[in-house]
């Protein structure tokens, strides 16, 4: 009845984490990404735990980072290996790897500084998210994002602890190579 888990594909058991681990590891799967799909409390139907009315989508990017690189860590793997699961192979598969996923003169300079020993307390009054229901709730990570750039702007300061956006997002819709809007 824990309906604020509900999201697909769904969560299981340890020993299927175990397998999916294994497939990043080995290189049978390529990429972890969040398609980060939040709702009200009320569409989690939490009063009565009905999985079948329950929205079927977590609030989980900002936590995404820390959670994956908690394990990363944990499993004796190194900052090359989120870098590549989580930047340069989500950029490949959208055919955006000329402009995002890596560092280089004339990429669009979206990025992130952590600190890979830094604390993230993920209780419901440091989400940053319209709603805070967030399955992460419960734990705590390694891994703090202390800025967040895009395009070059810094658009988050979590340095010291403070949580301060203190640009505005910049951006532009991005299509993958030979996708348009429509088609």
């Amino acid at each position: 009845g824990a309906t604020q888990f509900k999201c697909a594909p769904p969560i299981r058991e340890r020993a299927n984490q175990e397998r999916l681990w294994g497939g990043l590891e080995a290189g049978t799967l390529d990429l972890i990404v969040s398609d980060h799909s939040p709702c009200t409390p009320a569409l989690k139907r939490l009063e009565t735990g009905d999985f079948g009315q329950a929205w079927g989508g977590i609030a989980g990017l900002q936590f995404s980072l820390p959670a994956i690189w908690t394990k990363i860590r944990e499993r004796g793997l190194g900052m090359e290996r989120l870098v590549h699961w989580m930047c340069e192979a989500p950029a490949e598969l959208a055919g955006l790897s000329s402009r995002k996923g890596g560092i280089a003169v004339g990429m669009d300079a979206d990025l992130v500084a952590i600190d890979p020993d830094g604390r993230v307390s993920a209780e419901p009054s440091r989400v940053q998210h319209r709603h805070s229901l967030t399955p992460y709730s419960t734990r705590s990570y390694t891994g703090a994002v202390q800025s967040t750039w895009v395009r070059g702007v810094r658009v988050f300061d979590g340095r010291g602890g403070a949580m301060e956006f203190p640009g505005a997002a910049q951006g532009e819709r991005v299509f993958r190579k030979g996708f348009r809007e429509g088609n």
